[in-house]
């Protein structure tokens, strides 16, 4: 099955970037600065930061459906995204890379499915558990941290 990945839209981002420390800390938001890579994914362009570029870690309500499965975590969203990733039969590498919590949900938000899966063999799973039963949408979120990373629909 043909799938479409999303990373975030910039626009409620854009008014955080260039802000002074302590306007972002009153906003429960912190600068960070890239000092790996891999190791600071960027939830707009579904890349990882290189060093030096500087990351705003801000909680983010990537479920917010009333619904017992809304939710929140921190992300990281690189100073400076503007071009928000959308690809169709694509996976960036900075999931390529990584294991992956692929949640599937259904037009109510509900949560009908998921799956573990390396990186390495997300087109698989993401076919099969699209093709679930009433499912919608999925969500990919890096297994580790157990964030956010991006959105999945059919294409």
């Amino acid at each position: 099955m043909t799938f479409r990945l999303l990373g975030l839209d910039p626009a409620p981002f854009l008014p955080f970037y260039d802000l002074p420390d302590a306007e972002l800390a009153a906003r429960g938001i912190q600068r960070r600065r890239a000092d790996v890579s891999p190791g600071f994914p960027d939830r707009v362009e579904l890349r990882d930061a290189t060093p030096g570029e500087t990351l705003l870690l801000l909680n983010y309500a990537h479920q917010p459906a009333p619904t017992p499965y809304q939710a929140s975590h921190a992300i990281f969203v690189r100073e400076g995204a503007v071009r928000r990733y959308d690809e169709v039969g694509q996976v960036p590498p900075a999931l390529r890379i990584r294991p992956i919590s692929l949640r599937a949900f259904d037009a109510a938000h509900l949560m009908v499915d998921a799956d573990l899966v390396d990186g390495t063999r997300l087109e698989a799973a993401i076919g099969r558990l699209l093709r679930g039963p009433g499912v919608a949408y999925l969500q990919a979120h890096y297994a580790r941290p157990g964030c956010y990373a991006a959105r999945i629909e059919p294409a």
